[in-house]
């Protein structure tokens, strides 16, 4: 039976203590502490994880930095160059096939919307709308021929940030979080950095930690918002003083003891502890961490930061996109630097009208073009930041989506669902970049190779495989079954490894 190990579970009787061994104990056994934790700091420095007793193998990888485009970004507008669909514009699409839209979105081939040309030693192609990314694409790994499992959003979105397509299974930086630990124990080990209008599809739900501890689940933040972490700090008021708030946490760990002690198999009791422990800890730890101003005024000019300016047009525009990303990347470096060690950073929100994400049934130029430059520019500034300061050598980089776009148009000028093939990208710790690992059909409709695909299961094998874990071996026993990030499936992609 599984027995509670949290701190009131483990406390001992109080037992009578003369002045002398008190201050023997004290003056002792915080030097033991303290000596205890630096060594193992310094041991944890050396061998770049936790310990190698729990490493499946040398990881290449500390930390992740996850993008993510909610709505479904636009494969072949963005990153696939297919000069068929140039030669086939406006013609009538046939795809030699039956054909299952989410809209009906079959019109005439439409196609890319910006021009293409050529970057970086590798020569690979990109759309001038996320031309900054040019400067770095010798650095990345493409992957063209991504399949997905569902045209909708919600679905298409759970698998790609929890390995699953329904709610209840907990997300790859809980995963990751469980697996490796923390390495700074002031600040969360998976963050996440949500859309500033609010949350993508299914919210939460994408960074839940399910059957997982809880203390795994992401933190969301709000870089620039007046409250970046909700609830951290208590409001302001002139009734709560130091004393009464010193008596109410004596009065709470009375309460949580007497808990404790009549529910020794329930874990929730010390997940909750955990908790409130990080958050007492992150009042100190996290302003520092997330006040951009300490940043030089030339970096923040490169992330795209404008401080002049708070208000926005209504439309979708370049201008707040650039800003609104370019502070979630500058945070998320500054994050990352200080021992975070899973960034998720989340562009566009649910679904509305007018659109605020990457769902352009009705007009690519309009909504596909604020986001990709924002995106680009930020994305691009990130890169290079990591690069020059030695951290991209061990900070693992993944682009993504819920699935690509068709390439016939819908009412002209927008695009439908397409989950039969999309685009991912990965940059950094242990990847070979300037290459493309996997191509699209000359449409960008399906995979070249339609036998030979890559799944999320192979994005998420990959991405533990970096971090030094094989993912057939981290999982855990819930309801029976042996559940794990990528479920039964995944291959790690050894093509993309350096």
């Amino acid at each position: 039976m599984f027995k509670n190990n949290s701190p009131f579970h483990r406390a001992p009787p109080p037992a009578p203590v003369s002045r002398r061994d008190f201050l023997w104990r004290f003056g002792g056994g915080l030097g033991g502490v303290a000596l205890t934790n630096l060594l193992g700091r310094d041991l944890f420095a050396q061998l770049s994880g936790p310990t190698t007793g729990v490493l499946h193998h040398p990881p290449k990888a500390k930390r992740v930095v996850q993008l993510f485009m909610a709505g479904a970004a636009s494969h072949i507008d963005l990153f696939d160059f297919k000069p068929e669909l140039i030669k086939r514009h406006g013609q009538p699409s046939y795809f030699g096939e039956k054909v299952e839209t989410f809209q009906d979105g079959l019109g005439p081939w439409l196609r890319p919307v910006w021009d293409f040309k050529p970057y970086g030693q590798c020569g690979k192609q990109l759309s001038e709308v996320v031309a900054p990314l040019g400067a770095c694409v010798d650095d990345i790994a493409f992957i063209h021929n991504m399949v997905g499992k569902s045209g909708v959003h919600s679905a298409g979105t759970l698998l790609q940030t929890t390995g699953f397509q329904t709610p209840g299974f907990p997300g790859a930086g809980c995963w990751v979080s469980y697996g490796l630990g923390s390495l700074n124990d002031n600040l969360p080990t998976f963050v996440v950095l949500p859309d500033h209008r609010g949350f993508a599809s299914n919210g939460p739900k994408n960074w839940d930690t399910a059957f997982l501890p809880s203390q795994h689940q992401g933190t969301v933040i709000y870089p620039g918002a007046e409250t970046p972490i909700a609830d951290l700090f208590a409001p302001r008021n002139d009734y709560i003083t130091p004393e009464s708030e010193r008596a109410g946490l004596d009065l709470l760990k009375e309460l949580n003891r007497g808990h404790a002690a009549a529910r020794e198999s329930d874990p929730r009791l010390e997940a909750r502890i955990r908790g409130y422990e990080l958050a007492a800890k992150m009042q100190l730890a996290a302003p520092e961490a997330l006040d951009l101003s300490k940043e030089p005024a030339a970096v923040r000019q490169r992330y795209g930061i404008d401080d002049s300016r708070r208000q926005w047009p209504k439309s979708i525009n370049a201008e707040e996109e650039r800003d609104a990303f370019g502070r979630k990347c500058l945070t998320a470096r500054r994050l990352l630097e200080r021992g975070v060690r899973f960034v998720q950073i989340w562009s566009g929100n649910d679904n509305g009208f007018p659109r605020r994400n990457w769902d352009s049934h009705e007009n690519i130029l309009r909504d596909h073009g604020p986001l990709a430059m924002g995106m680009a520019h930020g994305t691009a500034a990130l890169l290079e930041d990591l690069k020059q300061r030695g951290l991209l050598d061990d900070t693992l980089v993944l682009w993504t989506t819920e699935f690509g776009r068709m390439p016939s148009s819908q009412g002209g000028v927008g695009r439908d669902h397409n989950p039969y093939v999309f685009t991912n990208w990965l940059c950094g710790a242990g990847i070979k970049g300037g290459i493309v690992a996997g191509e699209s059909d000359p449409w960008g409709y399906k995979p070249l190779d339609r036998k030979k695909v890559t799944e999320v299961y192979d994005i998420h094998a990959t991405l533990l495989h970096l971090l030094g874990i094989d993912h057939t071996r981290l999982f855990v026993r819930h309801n029976g079954i042996d559940r794990r990030l990528t479920d039964v499936h995944g291959h790690v992609l050894h093509d993309i490894l350096a």
